[in-house]
């Protein structure tokens, strides 16, 4: 039920008046927000929410995480440098070590480390580049339902109609092929591309790389199977293609494991990260490159904010919460809490015809016909939970916590959902 006591939200005149129209979000969230901590968020008139949005996936470690929120508080207050270019810092330096020694040695993965610039289609457009450089090649394959950002090299590797045509130009040398299950379990889509590459009269050239999301978070949370994965995998070694993963929102710990591609035993030559990488919401990005890939020359992608200090040493901070494997049992769990909370509100609101995807702490709800899962997330809002849909159509209402969420907090919000469920049913 919503707080009898919950206060007028603000006004949005400001925002309405003087912001372009192109703003997104707080038209969804209609009100003004001050304050957030952990899991909540408050707005200017002290209503409380409980966030399921985690800032798209910026806020995997809560807001205001107090062991990072303390790091850099120190760091500020002793001078540290704030902003570098590429130049070499103190920050960066124990960035570097730390993200080698915890992450990427225990795996036994062998990468160059890359700030192609503070978001995620930065890291996109940086492993295209650098994938044609490398092979001589211009095509890119892609997948249906994909996303990789909003800048022209990763637009046209985007599948989504609507983002594609804000380009207002030719968006070339991307070549789609069905993810996954997109024409049922009864069709191999991998080995559709397969025959496709193979196939000198099907005008598919050979590309210069693969690049996929283990699960498509804006495109609707479709999960690919770890044997999917393995095959695009072993097709792409077999002929020289190199495999992208971007795991900008679903890396980090989103699906269990910091690397969402982990579970199923692949090793892409260049991963994207960026969104929570940050630590605590500062843009930040990473392109991590097989050592043999490494061939640009100095300054051949560069930006100014690509040597942003603060999200160093935030996101060296993050890196505690992977010294074990603890932290990812701990999402495991709560996986396993939200996927049968949502086989049960799909069960008692059946009429809806909601089926449960995703995996790991981004899961949600597809239903099929138009409307419903806006209808149930703009319920939810009214009610103090903040989630958003997914897919090409707003089909799923997802459901993305931070990963730090207290079980108490995800009780509390799925009880929310299944309240708006039953208004919308």
């Amino acid at each position: 039920m919503i707080n009898a006591q919950a206060k007028v939200k603000p006004s949005l005149h400001v925002f309405e008046t003087l912001e372009s129209e192109v703003r997104s979000y707080c038209r969804r969230f209609a009100t003004v927000f001050s304050r957030a901590k952990d899991y909540k968020l408050w707005d200017t008139a002290g209503n409380e929410y409980i966030d399921f949005f985690a800032g798209a996936g910026s806020l995997n470690y809560g807001h205001n995480n107090e062991k990072i929120k303390r790091k850099l508080v120190d760091y500020l207050l002793n001078d540290g440098i704030t902003h570098s270019l590429d130049m070499a810092t103190q920050a960066k330096e124990t960035f570097l070590r730390e993200f080698h020694r915890i992450i990427l040695a225990p795996r036994g993965l062998n990468y160059k480390i890359m700030f192609p610039g503070p978001t995620g289609t930065n890291a996109v457009e940086s492993a295209l580049k650098i994938a044609r450089k490398v092979t001589g090649r211009k095509t890119i394959i892609s997948f249906t339902n994909a996303f990789h950002g909003m800048t022209a090299g990763s637009l046209a590797v985007t599948g989504n109609k609507f983002k594609r045509q804000g380009a207002g130009m030719p968006l070339d040398h991307a070549v789609f092929m069905p993810y996954d299950n997109y024409f049922g379990e009864e069709v191999d889509t991998a080995e559709y591309m397969k025959k496709l590459i193979d196939d000198s009269g099907s005008g598919v050239e050979l590309p210069a790389a693969v690049i996929l999301e283990t699960v498509q978070g804006e495109g609707g949370l479709n999960v690919a199977s770890f044997a999917w994965l393995r095959k695009i995998e072993h097709i792409c070694r077999e002929r020289g293609i190199l495999l992208i993963v971007d795991d900008v929102q679903m890396g980090c710990g989103r699906t269990g494991t910091f690397f969402s591609f982990e579970p199923a035993g692949i090793c892409p030559d260049i991963v994207c990260l960026s969104k929570s990488i940050g630590g605590m919401g500062l843009p930040f990005a990473l392109t991590l490159l097989k050592p043999e890939l490494d061939v640009w020359e100095p300054g051949e992608h560069n930006g100014t904010f690509r040597g942003n200090n603060l999200a160093f040493v935030a996101a060296t901070a993050a890196l505690d919460y992977w010294r074990d494997d603890s932290f990812s049992r701990e999402i495991a769990a709560k996986s396993e809490m939200i996927r049968s909370a949502l086989r049960e509100i799909a069960e008692k609101h059946a009429v809806l015809k909601g089926t449960v995807r995703g995996r790991g702490l981004i899961q949600g709800l597809h239903f099929p016909d138009a409307g419903v899962a806006e209808a149930v997330c703009g319920e939810a809002f009214r009610r103090r939970l903040i989630m958003e849909t997914s897919g090409a159509d707003n089909e799923v209402a997802k459901i993305m916590p931070p990963l730090t969420i207290d079980r108490d907090g995800l009780k509390q919000g799925l009880a929310i959902l299944d309240e708006s469920l039953a208004v919308v049913s």
